[in-house]
């Protein structure tokens, strides 16, 4: 068990901060695209928080930004968003778990020196700033700043969309594609704390692993083709983007839930109201968002022993470009961690 962080007597940032160190990319690319830059320390205003990052993480989404590999029909409007001839915002990162140096006025849940983590743009840097009615809550005193930082991508995502929208319930049956990332961890875990049977579909090598996170049996998805196995599923959670409506439908029981967390823009606009028009069974698809509450409910599973971080590897901030790398592979287990010393 990790003792519990103490609280800081001074913090260790002030007005004076004028810089800090970054993950910065100013071109979309491959991982050597990313490079440590000293960049300005931002400043809290009010109801934010100045959070010294201990630990972020790389995530998929992190690297598709970074390479602007985007699924099908979202190119243009992700060009928009992110920046025509290169990232508007150059920082990435969406995880994150560290201290509380500083706090804007009317801040009243947090204080400097708490151990909080949570989920904000730009956290590859050694501060990051998040409103306090966001997605930020205490840090489990049971767990280390690096797994804490696994928690709010994967988490979030996950318990959104098994839990709120999906509704999966005791004794559905729900399959889990991609068992082995990080989301594809944390849908293992909270289907089976819902009480759900869970199959995870995963490399033969990831097997041990996802069977120990408490799957009831799993799929090679090298030798087995998910949807073609005969059984139906109460829900499909496909956390990869190779489960099509057409290809997993005869796979889903009546009133069946197919889940996309990775999908083409058409997918994501006109499935969900196809398939509701054609029967009973429903395509679910979106952004997670997600909320503080969210957090404290995951913190709580993280405390108790349910819910356990899962990491694949970690990298000090300097080695950045291996970190991107490692999730280029499309091979990791878990969450791959960044640390900022």
């Amino acid at each position: 068990m990790t003792p519990k962080s103490t609280p800081v007597s001074t913090p260790p940032w002030s007005a004076a901060s004028a810089s800090m160190r970054a993950a910065v990319f100013r071109r979309y690319g491959p991982p050597e695209v990313v490079g440590v830059e000293e960049v300005a320390t931002p400043v809290p205003k009010e109801g934010e928080l100045l959070v010294r990052v201990r630990a972020t993480t790389v995530s998929s989404g992190d690297a598709r930004m970074r390479s602007f590999n985007m699924p099908g029909g979202f190119w243009l409007p992700a060009r928009l968003a992110l920046g025509i001839f290169g990232p508007r915002t150059r920082v990435l990162g969406f995880d994150f778990a560290g201290d509380v140096v500083a706090v804007g006025k009317q801040v009243a849940k947090f204080k400097p020196g708490d151990a909080v983590f949570g989920a904000a743009a730009a956290s590859h840097a050694e501060y990051v700033v998040v409103r306090e009615s966001k997605r930020v809550a205490l840090k489990p005193d049971n767990l280390s700043y690096d797994h804490a930082a696994t928690i709010p991508f994967g988490g979030i995502t996950a318990l959104v969309f098994l839990h709120q929208r999906a509704k999966i319930a005791p004794g559905e049956r729900v399959l889990i594609n991609g068992a082995s990332g990080s989301v594809g961890t944390a849908a293992v875990q909270l289907a089976k704390h819902f009480g759900a049977h869970v199959t995870g579909v995963c490399s033969a090598a990831n097997a041990a692993l996802v069977m120990s996170l408490g799957a009831d049996a799993t799929i090679d998805h090298a030798t087995r083709d998910l949807a073609a196995s005969g059984a139906t599923c109460d829900v499909i959670f496909d956390a990869v983007g190779d489960c099509s409506f057409a290809r997993c439908k005869g796979a889903l029981a009546d009133g069946g839930r197919l889940i996309l967390i990775v999908g083409s823009l058409g997918q994501m606009l006109f499935l969900p109201s196809w398939a509701k028009w054609s029967g009973s069974k429903r395509v679910i698809s979106g952004v997670a968002g997600g909320s503080s509450e969210d957090l404290r409910f995951l913190a709580g599973l993280a405390s108790a022993g349910t819910f356990k971080p899962v990491i694949d590897s970690s990298y000090p901030l300097e080695r950045i470009v291996q970190a991107h790398a490692r999730v280029d592979t499309g091979r990791k287990r878990g969450n791959v961690i960044v640390t900022m010393g």
